[in-house]
């Protein structure tokens, strides 16, 4: 007998949403229940567009988490709210995908993760990437030692709208909002792809910059200090003893949401792109080791996020997905980088 659709609401109508909202929306074991923004004219349209009934839109999330139907939630606000939100989710006991950065810094990491091991509830961090086909095809190669030991990971994550210097002063370019600039906004996915695919980070030194450094308030006359990074350049030194490279922007003129992993061991190499799509390329001593070859990914290897989270609500999660003690691991390691420019020196983590 088929089971009932899981209800599940969606919290912040930014443009993240819209891949929560359409991953729920193409699974069939999915209901997209309700929906919250703090604009009202957001939520009208949204509403609209969803055919989401008035009563099942919400301008506060603390009401919609007080639904008794609801079944779980996503969370896909700015960084600055998601504690909090976070927090009541778990009193209320709704299952959720919190989005990242997890939060503004270590402490409220920290505190989240505790609050989560004593509810012991079901709960997903959004580190996207970690669902590409060619990045689980990637880990499953590593973990059988087609590479060896692994020496060097080189990792690039670069946008370019930055540049565009008409840009306000949204709160991905203030710091009290988003907690750090590339490096929270981007740096966040680098981090836990390498860790997901190679391993934690044991000490970091880094660089960052703001290339400009005021924009046009969002509302009245006037300019408002950027006070956050637009680029973030990390060395790193991994358990094992593999060394790291870090490149983080959202000045690089061209690019749209480049990422690349290069990951090179004794005995082999994995090259894992993602522009327009996630492709992968191996070169190991076992076939010769002459030129990269792009394989073909396995279909086990193709996964869906929202199918994940709702596979994870419903018990039946794959052990890939990201907990809060990632998110905790991967807010220290930000935190820590962050040290590292402040104090111009390596800082153990």
């Amino acid at each position: 007998m088929k089971l009932a659709k899981l209800r599940i609401g969606v919290i912040g109508l930014g443009g993240i949403a819209d891949m929560h909202i359409s991953g729920l929306l193409a699974n069939e074991e999915a209901i997209l229940w309700a929906i919250c923004d703090c604009k009202e004219e957001v939520l009208a349209r949204r509403g609209e567009q969803f055919n989401i009934p008035e009563a099942r839109r919400y301008l506060n999330y603390k009401e919609m988490l007080s639904d008794p139907e609801l079944e779980a939630v996503t969370i896909a606000t700015p960084n600055y709210n998601h504690f909090e939100i976070a927090c009541e989710a778990i009193k209320h006991r709704k299952p959720f995908a919190l989005e990242k950065p997890v939060t503004l810094d270590v402490q409220e990491a920290a505190a989240l993760r505790d609050l989560l091991a004593e509810a012991h509830l079901p709960h997903m961090i959004c580190f996207s990437y970690r669902y590409k086909s060619a990045v689980r095809y990637a880990k499953w190669l590593i973990n059988q030692g087609k590479i060896g030991e692994i020496k060097h990971v080189y990792g690039q994550y670069l946008q370019g709208w930055g540049l565009n210097e008409r840009l306000p002063l949204v709160w991905r370019f203030r710091k009290k909002l988003s907690g750090s600039g590339a490096l929270g906004d981007l740096g966040s996915h680098l981090l836990d792809l390498q860790r997901f695919l190679v391993g934690n980070v044991e000490r970091v030194m880094a660089d960052a910059d703001t290339i400009i450094k005021d924009r046009t308030l969002l509302e009245g006359d006037g300019m408002g200090e950027v006070d956050v990074d637009d680029f973030c350049h990390v060395l790193a030194r991994l358990e094992g003893g593999a060394s790291s490279t870090m490149a983080i922007s959202r000045f690089a003129f061209g690019r749209g949401n480049f990422q690349q992993v290069e990951i090179f061991g004794d005995r082999g190499a994995i090259l894992y792109n993602l522009e327009e799509e996630d492709v992968l390329y191996v070169k190991s001593s076992e076939d010769g080791g002459e030129v990269f070859i792009k394989v073909d990914i396995p279909e086990e290897f193709h996964v869906d996020q929202m199918t994940s989270f709702i596979n994870l609500v419903n018990g039946q999660g794959d052990g890939c997905d990201a907990n809060m003690e990632d998110g905790y691991i991967n807010q220290h390691a930000i935190d820590s980088i962050i040290v590292s420019l402040t104090e111009q020196r390596w800082i153990s983590i």
